[in-house]
């Protein structure tokens, strides 16, 4: 396996061609705006003007795009991918995305003689650039295996987690517990302001406890310096958290915390917040949305 053809060159996937390329593959890459990937193809990626281009005589093409919607289109649109890849070739989707779509990429790309692996990823921007992604893999386990060596290219973490869907359905349970998790840190801190506390000296001193995670390790200091870049947009993690709502409810979960961090996002998405960081929650807090004091 050595050329690999690379549709969603954005905040991860810009570093995961680069890994990909320091392992000696050879990256054909495809974006709406050429000048967007002109540094990576400055370092050897190599860049066509339309999809089909981009993944035909290739041995392997990975995608992350932004949306459901955008897996469907770059899949299943006329002359993209599933019309033009080679009988063959290793179809490898790492959005995160609905395990229904997941499920009926498999199914036509083996109706087409395709491998297909449904592998979202975990560890956001700084995992892409380090190469330590956490990879989660659903489909056949033999195509897993002979996809095992490219994998390593971008992760340190990689797991076959069943039949197609199932690294959607994984990942889907990993935007859970983000959910709940960054909310607490939020609150957290919230409440160390309020309380006059120093918030760099209480990151120091719970950090290591029984309340640290990397939740807290990443954000919690991007929060105290005002700092809500995005190394993972909020508009798709509720995305995410919508898929994973919608899962929850086909099983007849109640996911109540799920449910109130959504619809926290959701307020904030509303007043065009969504292109900030998901640290960016710390603006529900800290802004008019705070419970006064004041009864009704």
């Amino acid at each position: 396996m050595k050329q690999i053809g690379f549709i969603g060159v954005g905040i991860m996937g810009k570093s995961m061609v680069r890994n990909l390329m320091k392992a000696g593959y050879e990256l054909h890459i495809y974006a709406r705006t050429k000048s967007k990937v002109d540094d990576v193809i400055s370092e050897g990626a190599f860049f066509h003007e339309s999809i089909g281009e981009c993944v035909k005589g290739r041995d392997a093409v990975i995608t992350i795009v932004g949306f459901p919607r955008d897996v469907e289109e770059v899949y299943f649109d006329e002359g993209n991918i599933m019309d033009s890849a080679d009988e063959g070739t290793y179809l490898i989707d790492m959005t995160t995305t609905s395990p229904q779509i997941a499920e009926k990429l498999y199914e036509e790309g083996m109706k087409r003689g395709f491998h297909v692996l449904d592998a979202p990823v975990t560890g956001g921007d700084a995992g892409a650039r380090e190469g330590t992604l956490s990879i989660l893999v659903g489909g056949d386990r033999e195509d897993y295996e002979a996809c095992q060596e490219l994998f390593e290219a971008m992760g340190t973490n990689i797991n076959y987690e069943g039949k197609s869907g199932c690294g959607q359905h994984c990942k889907l349970a990993n935007q859970i517990m983000i959910a709940g998790t960054l909310s607490g840190v939020c609150e957290a801190l919230t409440y160390v302001k309020e309380k006059g506390l120093d918030p760099e000296t209480f990151i120091r001193s719970v950090a290591s406890g029984a309340a640290g995670s990397r939740q807290f390790d990443t954000f919690a200091p991007k929060i105290v310096a005002g700092d809500y870049a995005p190394g993972f947009f909020m508009k798709h993690f509720i995305k995410d958290m919508k898929l994973a709502l919608i899962e929850a409810n086909r099983s007849g979960l109640d996911l109540g915390v799920l449910s109130q961090v959504l619809a926290n996002y959701e307020e904030l998405e509303a007043e065009g917040l969504g292109d900030l960081g998901t640290q960016a929650l710390m603006k529900f807090y800290d802004e008019d949305h705070r419970y006064s004091g004041e009864e009704e």
